[in-house]
């Protein structure tokens, strides 16, 4: 092995330790990567920074900016109604949504399909009494699941094909990902959709009768003069009030002692923990108060929840050090958390990857500092658009994945919807460019370039040489086994795109040592890369999902393993059927 393969592999792995521990943001490991890639003589200085022109990326970017605009269309709010009013039953809404989010993946990005259709879901999660893990779980692994299926549902495909048009003169075309990723998307739709309602059913025994759809958030409360709570031991809280107390504050101290000798007072401050329904049913009899906000009689006052993203500046904060809201003048209502943990007082508690925010302040000065702090507006009471805006940039979107289909570079073919949105009016270009995923769109682009070093500096064929050691590679089957089971060992820790980026040098490898077309192989790597069923913090959709659905670790384990073995079976099985 030479220095430069040596010092490459030693690159990668630091890389993708630094990416699975998710301490250092993401495009900061990527751009020290990068740079250490030429440091290390791996690339010339003149293709440093060409993965930012690379059209993988420019595709990647044209798809966030038609999502932002397709997520304000609201055009499923009026979809969401009529199948409330059907009254269907639990499996078919549950079926029924991740369908929705699956179908949506397949024309743009997971995180975009699961932005727009969770608010959906959770509706409808709310009007028929669905409890809400049933609903977030089945929604985020569809988001992943429909990306299988196109050219454009996942960064990882795009990458695949401009590997096989570099290969080959030729790349994968807009479907061609259907004939294994359709079969799969539809049988882990179905499976995981009969299993959530066996995995969370609607608890039986619970002190007080709560919505099935709540969630549980932390909140610090005033005890009124009138409260029914005066004279209320803690110890009594969750039977009798069906709420968890994990603080008693009197005057500025805390009240310490046994739950069982600690006794509410008038002007008593609480923190506590139980459902939002529960401290919304106790506000209103005047249980417990909150302070009033000074702004809350502005003419646009508003109340919205909002999730910490994993790019969010939030990260690791405390409540009273968000200067990003404090200043303008926006108040933290409650927080529902991840953490098991909840010491000290409302403001001590610190945010983490998934958290969510209840808000309450200026609809612009919230819109301004969620931009400000990267972080994903979960719920809004922002009026509909117009119904004539609504049905338009779909109508467009259509145009762009039918002209790619037709063998229009995606890149050129979606230029033109965004050049089109953007002379109706429908996209602000400047405003969106700011409110990109930079993150993601930086660590893809600075990767493209190390990936590619994988192949001229002989490290493919290295690695590839190891593996035929281990299995025997003249079989094609076989290799491609290995490949997949590879791409889906490495997802639940490393994004999709790096996973592509990394095998897709020894797919090809594989295949010219067997002497095979490479299509099959690079399938399996696209496929295996975003099977991403096992932990929270492999894709962000499933960190998202973790923290609005109230999962555990092993939530994901439980209910993604079937899944995950379903998948790789007959992803493995199509595979060898259409592409051998």
């Amino acid at each position: 092995m030479s220095f430069e393969q040596a010092s490459l592999l030693i690159l990668l792995l630091a890389m993708l330790i630094l990416f699975s521990l998710d301490r250092i943001r993401i495009e900061v490991v990527s751009i020290a990567g990068l740079l250490g890639g030429y440091a290390l003589g791996l690339y010339p200085a003149e293709q440093i920074f060409t993965g930012f022109a690379s059209p993988v990326v420019i595709t990647v970017v044209e798809i966030l900016l038609i999502v932002q605009v397709l997520a304000r269309a609201r055009l499923f709010d009026s979809l969401a109604a009529r199948f409330a009013a059907a009254r269907p039953g639990d499996f078919t809404v549950i079926a029924g949504t991740s369908a929705l989010a699956g179908f949506m993946s397949i024309f743009m990005n997971n995180i975009g399909a699961f932005a727009i259709t969770l608010p959906v879901a959770l509706r409808l999660g709310t009007v028929l009494a669905i409890p809400r893990r049933q609903l977030v779980m089945p929604v985020s692994f569809a988001a992943l699941l429909g990306g299988l299926v196109s050219l454009i549902g996942t960064p990882a495909n795009l990458l695949v094909s401009d590997a096989l048009a570099k290969a080959t003169g030729t790349g994968f075309h807009f479907f061609d990902f259907a004939y294994v990723g359709l079969p799969v998307a539809i049988a882990g739709i179905l499976l995981i959709a009969i299993r959530v309602q066996r995995l969370f059913p609607e608890p039986d025994e619970t002190p007080v009768k709560i919505s099935p759809a709540a969630r549980r958030i932390v909140v610090e409360r005033r005890i009124p003069d009138v409260s029914p709570l005066i004279g209320v031991r803690l110890s009594d809280c969750p039977v009798r009030f069906g709420i968890k107390p994990h603080a008693l504050i009197r005057g500025d101290s805390f009240v310490f002692g046994p739950l069982d000798q600690s006794i509410i007072e008038p002007g008593d401050v609480l923190l506590a923990e139980g459902a939002d329904t529960v401290f919304a049913g106790l506000a209103a009899t005047q249980a417990l108060i909150a302070d009033a906000h000074p702004h809350g009689l502005q003419p646009d006052f508003t109340r919205v929840e909002a999730v910490v993203m994993p790019e969010s500046t939030l990260v690791g904060s405390r409540v009273r050090s968000l200067e990003v809201f404090h200043h303008r003048g926006i108040a933290v209502a409650a927080l529902s958390m991840r953490a098991p943990r909840i010491e000290g007082r409302f403001l001590d508690l610190q945010l983490s990857i998934g958290d969510i925010l209840t808000l309450e302040g200026s609809r612009i000065a919230i819109g301004e500092a969620l931009e400000e702090s990267e972080c994903l507006l979960l719920a809004s009471t922002a009026p509909s658009e117009p119904a004539l805006l609504s049905w338009r940039p779909f109508a467009l979107f259509a145009c762009g994945v039918a002209a790619s289909a037709a063998g229009l570079r995606p890149d050129v073919a979606f230029a033109g919807v965004v050049l089109v949105l953007a002379l109706l009016n429908h996209l602000n270009i400047r405003q969106a460019m700011a409110d990109l995923n930079w993150p993601i769109i930086i660590m893809l682009a600075a990767m493209i370039p190390i990936g590619q070093a994988v192949a001229t500096t002989g490290a493919a064929e290295t690695i590839a040489g190891w593996l035929s050691l281990v299995v025997p590679i003249t079989h094609p089957l076989s290799g491609i086994a290995l490949i997949l089971f590879l791409a889906m060992a490495l997802t639940p820790f490393v994004n999709n795109a790096t996973v592509a980026i990394v095998l897709t040098p020894i797919a090809l490898e594989f295949a010219r040592a067997g002497r095979h077309a490479p299509d099959a192989y690079l399938i399996a790597v696209a496929a295996g890369a975003s099977l991403d069923f096992l932990t929270p913090f492999g894709h962000h959709n499933n960190t998202l999902a973790m923290g609005i659905g109230g999962y555990r670790f092993g939530d994901f384990l439980r209910a993604g393993w079937p899944l995950a073995v379903t998948s790789y079976g007959l992803a493995l099985l199509l595979t060898g059927l259409f592409w051998l």
